[in-house]
């Protein structure tokens, strides 16, 4: 078999540098040629690379099945979806992050910038609440992270609204009823 000059790798000092060149110095000179290409483009030779083949055995292996929760941590991970985690978690894990007892009286409305907004469901939970902003707050970083809550504005619970509904009366209100 011939091979045409262009294609034909370069010839060594150890080989014979005629056109006539067939058989195992043929093959020894194509398998040289790829060695230099190979290392002229800086490829590894393969050692860190191994194409997983075959039955997985009997130790871990990437292709066993892994658990959900190892799998979403490294998608949240990859698409860098940390911060907006660790926000949910405020509102998802509220009894976790702040115990049970402040998480019975009171609950996450809105988290911007940093400042999150708690309704109490009394005044006097809402003044606990502030008292207690400080402790929540390291808490709350202890549980979820640095600086995903920087600051809490506490709340009581909303007064009802007497302008709507199937009982209202036009006029100017109950007047004395409350006071």
């Amino acid at each position: 078999m011939r091979v045409p000059r262009e294609r034909a790798a370069p010839a060594t000092a150890a080989e014979p540098t005629g056109e006539g060149v067939t058989g195992p110095q043929l093959a020894r000179a194509v398998l040289d040629a790829a060695k230099a290409r190979r290392e002229a483009a800086g490829r590894p030779r393969g050692d860190g690379e191994r194409r997983l083949r075959g039955y997985s055995g009997p130790g871990p292996d990437p292709r066993d099945p892994q658990p959900l929760g190892a799998v979403l941590n490294r998608l949240v991970k990859a698409r860098g979806w940390q911060q907006p985690a660790a926000e949910a978690t405020v509102f998802g894990a509220w009894e976790r992050v702040v115990g049970a007892e402040v998480a019975q009286h009171s609950r996450p409305v809105k988290l911007e910038n940093g400042e999150l907004t708690v309704e109490a469901r009394s005044t006097a939970w809402a003044t606990q609440l502030r008292l207690l902003a400080g402790s929540l707050l390291q808490q709350i970083a202890r549980e979820i992270g640095h600086n995903v809550v920087r600051k809490l504005h506490i709340h009581g619970p909303a007064a009802p609204s007497w302008s709507r509904g199937p009982r209202r009366v036009r006029g100017r209100g109950p007047r004395d009823t409350y006071g």
